[in-house]
């Protein structure tokens, strides 16, 4: 039991993804909330990914005098990869673009947070679990989060 334990905190430590509830996988960013974003935007662009929209959660419950702390919420995509998933199940298109969460977790840390494509579209009926465009989505997500995690 304790190797498993040292394992688990080995693991956690060098950025690796910790899977979540419901396929969400969480990583640790090297930098606070803002910074980390504005990592993953550069990066994303960089890469020719657009940007749709980035959601200030922590900004908005201030402006309802409420607090949830440092967290954004980055929705981006390529309409290259996504626009198939949408021709295979139309329903895709309450998941697409991409999102990824950072937020600050209560305890210091900044936490990046998205759901692994497979799990997210994989349980609609016209997404095959081989579609291809599920492995350019999971791998455009592990690399850009890899990115500015610990």
């Amino acid at each position: 039991m304790r190797f498993l334990a040292v394992l688990a905190t080995i693991w956690m430590m060098t950025g690796v993804a910790m899977a979540g509830d419901n396929g969400i996988l969480r990583k640790e960013s090297a930098q606070g909330v803002t910074e980390t974003v504005d990592a993953l935007v550069i990066a994303m662009e960089g890469a020719g990914l657009k940007i749709f929209a980035r959601v200030d959660h922590g900004a908005g419950a201030k402006s309802v005098d409420a607090d949830v702390g440092d967290s954004q919420l980055l929705i981006f995509g390529n309409p290259k990869v996504g626009t198939p998933a949408i021709q295979d199940d139309p329903v895709s298109g309450l998941f697409l673009p991409l999102k990824v969460l950072v937020f600050d977790d209560g305890t210091g840390k900044t936490m990046i947070a998205y759901e692994d494509p497979k799990e997210m579209l994989g349980h609609l009926g016209g997404v095959s679990d081989d579609a291809p465009y599920l492995k350019v989505m999971a791998g455009a997500l592990a690399k850009f989060t890899d990115s500015v995690a610990k």
